[in-house]
């Protein structure tokens, strides 16, 4: 039986909306971007929503606001994928890792408390905290928690270091459009959240993204930096500012509103087959199951992860499991160890230990909302075998 890793759930009413784009003359800039930005923001319970295309846009529109200088300093999760570490670097600003939870995989609020604290310090206090090649310590200017597979982080506490440091909250939403925290929707937690809609997310516009805040001034300033830096009062060739071609065209966005109409429908589904897994995976002693923290009242599935446990390896499970037909892919191999992070900043194995030993056993399965419960029951026997 061949699976696939991902598979996004299109019925007819996405083929309608994106047909009916289709038939008019406006497919960049037109009604479609505007609808898909007032339901969006109505869904993640904020005033205001601007789409770009790519989450990882909406991340680095997310710094230029949070007013992130040259040498400034952002702290973030290295357990992620690596556009979060990314758009700080587009603002040439400085990631400071701090290392994350092993439960969930999400960014460890005690870390961000002392790291915080050090760097408002300065000196030998902060040094500690920078990676090796940076020669000055910069102004703590924002926290970028990630909510990784669809699990907010540990918000609260978060929040209250910002606020004590000064600190904007970026939330790194990109895997979690849907999922709550104590009863609050993810996006609506910090000054600005960024869902992502690639393919393999729990909603898809082809490529794209969505920045959501509550921040007026946010709202004209993602709009203006997206569409080349005009501003509402410029002609079409004045630019204002410093911009980029960060633009949703007209036909991802009926594509997304299409899917953002059926989002809690996308979410239960994923939901299912995440309970599927969980059922046929619970009795095998070499694999622990995604843990689910008590503060998140909704989970939004991105992806299945499980860990392999010694004495098995996860690597020789991926490839026995390829073998007969059943993709998998490490979840995630974590972003200082990436060889552009080595190089530039000095960082090694040993820096994130926690980080690391999640790096070296998560193993994300087949998954989407669309997989048949025949395919689970092949991937969950496939498994069994290769750990026997």
């Amino acid at each position: 039986m061949q699976i696939p890793m991902s598979s996004p759930d299109i019925t007819e009413a996405e083929i309608a909306a994106v047909s009916a784009v289709l038939r008019t003359p406006v497919l960049s800039i037109g009604p479609q971007i505007v609808a898909f930005e007032e339901a969006a923001a109505a869904y993640a319970h904020v005033r205001h929503a601007a789409g770009v295309n790519s989450g990882t846009s909406g991340l680095h529109l997310c710094m230029h606001a949070a007013g992130v200088q040259p040498g400034d300093l952002v702290i973030t999760s290295p357990f992620s994928f690596i556009a979060s570490a990314n758009s700080i670097l587009y603002e040439r600003g400085l990631p400071v890792f701090v290392d994350v939870d092993r439960a969930t995989g999400n960014i460890d609020p005690s870390l961000v408390a002392e790291a915080a604290h050090d760097l408002a310090r300065g000196g030998a206090a902060a040094r500690r905290w920078l990676p090796r090649t940076a020669e000055t310590v910069g102004t703590p200017r924002a926290v970028m928690p990630i909510h990784a597979f669809g699990q907010p982080a540990d918000m609260d506490p978060i929040l209250a270091v910002a606020a004590d440091y000064g600190m904007a909250v970026i939330e790194d939403a990109c895997e979690a459009i849907g999922a709550e925290y104590k009863g609050r929707r993810a996006g609506a937690l910090g000054d600005a959240a960024v869902f992502a809609f690639y393919p393999n997310k729990q909603m898809t516009t082809g490529e794209g993204g969505m920045i959501v805040t509550n921040h007026d001034e946010w709202l004209t300033l993602f709009r203006s930096l997206r569409n080349q830096g005009r501003d509402v009062f410029d002609a079409w060739l004045n630019h204002t500012r410093l911009g980029y071609n960060y633009r949703l065209d007209e036909l991802s966005a009926a594509l997304g509103l299409a899917q953002l109409r059926r989002i809690d429908d996308l979410l239960a589904r994923r939901a299912q087959v995440a309970g599927w897994y969980n059922e046929r995976l619970a009795d095998l002693a070499l694999l622990e199951r995604p843990a689910i923290a008590p503060e998140t009242t909704r989970m939004s599935w991105f992806v299945y992860v499980v860990r392999v446990l010694a004495p098995a390896e996860r690597d020789t499970v991926m490839a026995r499991l390829g073998a007969v037909g059943v993709p998998s892919r490490p979840y995630f191999t974590p972003i200082h160890l990436q060889p552009f992070y080595r190089e530039r900043f000095g960082f090694r194995r040993g820096d994130f230990p926690v980080t690391e030993a999640l790096g070296d056993c998560s193993l994300a399965l087949p998954f989407s909302g669309v997989m048949r419960e025949e395919q689970v029951d092949y991937v969950c026997a496939q498994l069994r075998s290769v750990l026997a």
